[in-house]
């Protein structure tokens, strides 16, 4: 016979709470997840090393089909009954349940969200647990689903060989698109954060309702090339090639299902080149329209003009960033986000890369004035006036700028890795091809390796072009640098970019995060987990914008009798970044002013009066004015005060006095533990100790920027045990063992001397098997107790 009270949570659950759902009816194979970590942890980058964050995991999550319907979070018996009811609803809110339990493993809690009024919490028996069709029939009365409503939603999900189910917030966003069109919803959007799975999303959801007959012929339409074909030979590929066609060369076969279509592919200027119309307005069901925020959002777009034409279908908009201005808007015509998934939370759940900024800042950036009658390198004069980030490589170049900026960029790839992927975002086209020559020329040692190492990926280049699959793979190593003004801000999977360069002025909101997007998908398994934007234009001041990561609003709503004002067109002619066969969505500006077709860009295009297009300028000293690195803090924002200030706020919120850290610090078993959970918090221990320039302790760090205490050198405390003859005590083996251990501890920190696995590294292996080294000591608890007395020993002094 057992207490209840002395069993673990594990026990709880495995002896009352698994079986009171089984009497339940629930399948715990195919309805019950049990334990489930649904989120995988921040990355916390560490230096040069990274670490994950705590993963939200609930204790059950319970399906019916494909909905996630309720949630369990179990409790040991010596807590009440509605003990983790509080962690249950933060879980539930985050997972779109409505049903929440807490257990004790005497009776369950219940808190129904579905209730407006009344006892919507209550407590209920074990053997009174709600069935699946109970509770599935409560939420589809909550939801208004009707009898043939809830079968579409309850078809379920594709499953492949590895039996891969979607991330939570995919399968939120599945279901509650899924639920809008089974209740007849037309017009559906849904915003997800780029490298979050937006096209395999799609696939479940178009999966889902076609085995469910509710539709049948899908217009799948995006305005890049690259675009189509992922979709179509990837996460699209188990509907089989039977049924799925692209259409190209305007030729149109009517016998295909899942039809895949460049939007500049389906119009034109002439009646006869609207392929669209070889389609009857009512012969698709659906259609998918990806990167919404480009043509689609604007109502004077020809873009606009397929989608109006397909009036009968659904139209599911996917982005990562809707467009809302006062001229186009997502919102007006697809309806406010079924479901909305930033990028903050995607960090903060694990599923994307983090990142840092290093800002750069020139000595001319805050203002270049010419001198009196200065004329450039072709022989113009220069317009006197004052000449900023706004201007440069837009109206006047100054080569030693470029120069400068290739450099820094070089020097950042010697210091960390010159085989790290990176995209160099220029002005124009022309801006490119210079910084691409600027960057030659820094790393012409690489070029020997690796020919094709910096390249120009940009519209009008056709050979650059033919790199972007090169650049994009996470196999192909070179090309390692591309530059570019445009075509790589979207649609591009690059998945192994570790340094986004920002040498163009951005100011559109969408076309910043649309870039960041670029560095965001995480690769572990690949080594790529967090990204670096190198600024050199204070682009990265738009992250201190609410709208960067906030809820998306429409700007302006024209009134019925309210024109739309389109938006000016773009100055200026020249190559764009868009691929053979496109054309710029009219009223979308697509490059501002690019490089002119002449090989100093002066060509057509300029002034009347003979005023060039550019200035180009050679004779002007550029250095570097000012660096500052700023770091991705824990509340999902860059931090904008120094280091040391940030630092030294979030320990005093975690240690009172120094009296409180020590006690914690002594008390702690494992001192990288205590490094790891602040590390969490936001204190970055390794970018402090570059910033003051010592080789300190994690626990110098922490009494020196919290409590002014003079700190010691981790060399300097393990001197100071040195001088005590602690070690006497010990035989000569053990002596050494810990002497060792010591010096380890000078080189490594004290994270590397806590576990038994040192024993297995250099220079602790040259002393012994760590069998042998152990029984140096006794048994292992007493090798643990030695470390222990040790660590003791090296904190003695404060």
């Amino acid at each position: 016979m057992f207490l209840k009270q002395t069993l673990s949570e594990r026990d709880i659950c495995t002896k009352f709470i698994t079986p009171a759902l089984v009497a339940a009816g629930w399948d715990i194979q195919k309805q019950v997840r049990e334990e489930w970590s649904f989120t995988d942890g921040r990355i916390i980058v560490r230096g040069q090393k990274y670490s994950r964050g705590k993963q939200k995991r609930a204790d059950y999550v319970l399906f019916y089909k494909s909905t996630l319907l309720a949630i369990i979070e179990a409790k040991e018996n010596n807590h009440s009954i509605g003990a983790g009811m509080q962690q249950a609803k933060e879980y539930a809110d985050i997972l779109d349940v409505h049903f929440v339990y807490s257990t004790n493993g005497d009776a369950f809690l219940e808190f129904d969200k579905t209730k407006t009024g009344g006892e919507v919490e209550k407590e209920i028996s074990l053997e009174s647990f709600p069935s699946p069709e109970e509770l599935w029939e409560r939420y589809a009365t909550f939801k208004n689903l009707t009898p043939p409503q809830q079968e579409i939603v309850k078809e379920e999900n594709h499953k492949d060989e590895t039996d891969l189910a979607p991330r939570y917030y995919q399968q939120i966003a599945i279901n509650r698109t899924i639920e809008a069109v089974a209740r007849g919803d037309k017009r559906i959007l849904l915003v997800m954060a780029t490298g979050t799975g937006k096209t395999y999303t799609a696939f479940q959801i178009l999966w889902r309702l076609w085995k469910a007959k509710t539709v049948k012929r899908v217009l799948y339409l995006a305005d890049r090339n690259i675009l189509v074909d992922q979709t179509k030979t990837g996460d699209f590929r188990p509907f089989g090639s039977d049924i799925m066609t692209k259409i190209q060369n305007r030729e149109v076969d009517k016998s295909y299902q899942i039809y895949f279509a460049l939007y500049q592919g389906l119009t034109g200027t002439d009646e006869e080149k609207n392929v669209f119309k070889q389609f009857s307005r009512d012969f698709f069901d659906m259609v998918v329209v990806d990167e919404c925020h480009r043509g689609s959002a604007n109502e004077e777009s020809a873009w606009r003009e397929v989608l109006s034409y397909f009036d009968s279908a659904v139209h599911l908009g996917m982005t990562a960033t809707p467009k809302e201005t006062k001229e186009t808007s997502n919102i007006t015509y697809f309806g406010e986000p079924v479901y909305t998934y930033s990028l903050k939370q995607g960090i903060e759940d694990g599923f994307l890369a983090p990142y840092k900024v290093v800002r750069i800042s020139l000595n001319v950036d805050d203002g270049y004035r010419p001198e009196k009658g200065k004329v450039d390198k072709h022989g113009h004069e220069v317009e006197d006036r004052i000449y900023n980030t706004k201007d440069f490589d837009r109206t006047i170049v100054i080569d030693d700028r470029t120069k400068v900026a290739a450099r820094k960029i070089s020097e950042y790839l010697k210091l960390t890795n010159r085989m790290a992927k990176t995209i160099v975002f220029c002005v124009d086209t022309e801006h490119a091809e210079r910084m691409r020559q600027a960057l030659v020329n820094e790393n012409s040692d690489m070029l020997k390796q690796y020919p094709n190492y910096v390249v120009r990926i940009t519209g009008d280049d056709e050979i650059g072009k033919k790199e972007l699959y090169n650049f994009s793979s996470v196999i192909e190593k070179q090309p390692v640098i591309a530059t570019t003004s445009k075509l790589l801000t979207t649609g591009v999977d690059t998945k192994m970019v570790k340094v986004i360069a920002l040498e163009a002025g951005i100011q559109s909101m969408t076309e910043f995060k649309q870039i960041i997007g670029r560095g965001t998908r995480l690769r572990e398994d690949d080594g790529k987990v967090y990204f670096t934007i190198m600024d050199f234009r204070k682009v990265t001041n738009l992250f201190a914008d609410p709208d960067f990561d906030g809820d998306p609003v429409v700007i302006y709503e024209p009134g019925p009798d309210e024109p739309v004002v389109p938006p000016t067109p773009p100055e200026g002619t020249g190559g764009t970044d868009d691929p053979p066969g496109t054309k710029p969505i009219p009223g979308e500006k697509v490059d501002g002013v690019d490089g002119g077709d002449g090989p100093d860009g002066n060509g057509p295009g300029g002034d009347p009066s003979n005023k060039p297009k550019k200035y180009y300028i050679n004779d002007v000293a550029v250095t570097v004015a000012n660096e500052r690195v700023q770091y991705y803090g824990a509340d999902g924002k860059l931090i904008t005060e120094s280091l040391k200030d940030y630092s030294r706020n979030k320990l005093l919120l975690e240690y009172t006095s120094l009296d409180d850290f020590l006690i914690k610090w002594n008390e702690s078993e494992r001192k990288e533990a205590i490094i790891n959970e602040l590390a969490e918090k936001g204190v970055l221990f390794e970018e402090l100790q570059q910033e003051i320039g010592m080789d300190m302790d994690a626990f110098d760090l922490i009494a020196h920027i919290a409590f002014d205490k003079p700190p010691l050198t981790r060399k300097e405390r393990a001197e100071e045990v040195k001088k005590r003859n602690y070690f006497e005590k010990y035989g000569t083996g053990a002596r050494e063992v810990l002497q060792t251990l010591l010096e380890k501890y000078a080189d490594e920190g004290i994270g590397s001397i806590e576990t038994t696995a040192v024993l297995n590294v250099k220079p602790l292996n040259q002393l012994g098997t760590p069998t042998e080294l152990v029984k140096l000591f006794g048994k292992k608890a007493d090798f643990e107790q030695a470390v222990n007395e040790l660590e003791l020993e090296l904190y003695r002094i404060a």
